[in-house]
């Protein structure tokens, strides 16, 4: 089942036209989102990136579009597909059919999509970079649109390569993020991730580990560039998403890391994700 506007109907007999602007054009926002027995994860977090996201594509936010409303939304599509103990959701919104690159309008549809979480963080997670293309920096870059090509072709190299993810660069040769996810790097007692300026998302899993970090007076935290090179020198790598949560990284190239400041910030985020 899915919720496209509201209504919950059988996916099988749910179509978009040939007309739908996220299809087109890509004209759509997303959020991925995680439910955990009936709770949505940090779910004020996710509504204000999108509505950050849809002011900044100028799409028409309905006056209905409220914290609560999104909320009964995901929560009664997840009741009806009984995944409420633990499921993955995403809330599209595109903006209604018509138009060529010029819409006929800025009014909006919504699609939520939920099923049921089986997720486990890898004890062996490789990684490397994706030269192919360039991550380009800018604002665009930080929020959630369906204009993803660059993380799909990223994947597939991961594949084809015996990867489990792959780094992402910008024009400046700067590490951004991975194909679904922030990235974090530790030093000593410096932990750093690329800046919201470098081109990455705004992740709310990237947000929440700051906040963790910035609480530790023993940790100095960073925002800023960083080089590929600065990742063979670190002693921990890890990722960051709505879904997993925390992912450490054992290897990269030749070098291998550990993982166990990874796994301590992984607890305090499993703690913060039921008390806010």
């Amino acid at each position: 089942m899915i919720n496209f506007n509201g209504d919950i109907l059988d996916q099988e007999k749910f179509s978009l036209t040939a007309e739908n602007r996220g299809f087109k054009y890509g004209d759509a926002v997303f959020e991925t989102i995680k439910v955990v027995n009936n709770k949505v994860i940090f779910w004020e977090d996710h509504y204000f990136r999108l509505m950050a996201s849809m002011r900044m594509l100028r799409m028409k936010i309905p006056m209905s579009f409220t914290l609560e409303f999104l909320e009964k939304e995901i929560l009664s599509l997840v009741k009806a597909n009984n995944t409420s103990q633990k499921s993955r959701v995403r809330l599209t919104i595109f903006r209604k059919d018509g138009g060529l690159y010029t819409p006929k309008t800025n009014e909006i549809d919504f699609l939520v999509e939920a099923s049921e979480l089986n997720h486990n963080i890898k004890n062996d997670y490789k990684i490397d970079i994706f030269k192919d293309f360039y991550n380009y920096s800018g604002l665009l870059s930080t929020i959630k649109t369906n204009n993803k090509m660059l993380n799909t072709l990223a994947s597939v190299f991961a594949k084809e390569n015996d990867l489990d993810n792959c780094i992402l660069i910008n024009e400046k040769k700067g590490v951004v993020e991975v194909t679904n996810g922030n990235i974090f790097i530790v030093k000593d007692n410096v932990v750093k991730t690329p800046a919201t300026t470098e081109g990455c998302i705004k992740g709310i899993v990237r947000k929440k580990v700051l906040e963790i970090l910035s609480k530790n007076e023993e940790f100095q935290v960073e925002e800023t560039s960083i080089s590929p090179f600065e990742i063979q020198k670190a002693d921990e790598v890890f990722i960051t998403n709505a879904i997993i949560g925390i992912q450490p990284v054992t290897q990269y190239k030749k070098k291998t890391f550990k993982v166990d400041f990874s796994k301590k910030i992984a607890k305090n985020l499993q703690v913060l994700e039921f008390t806010t």
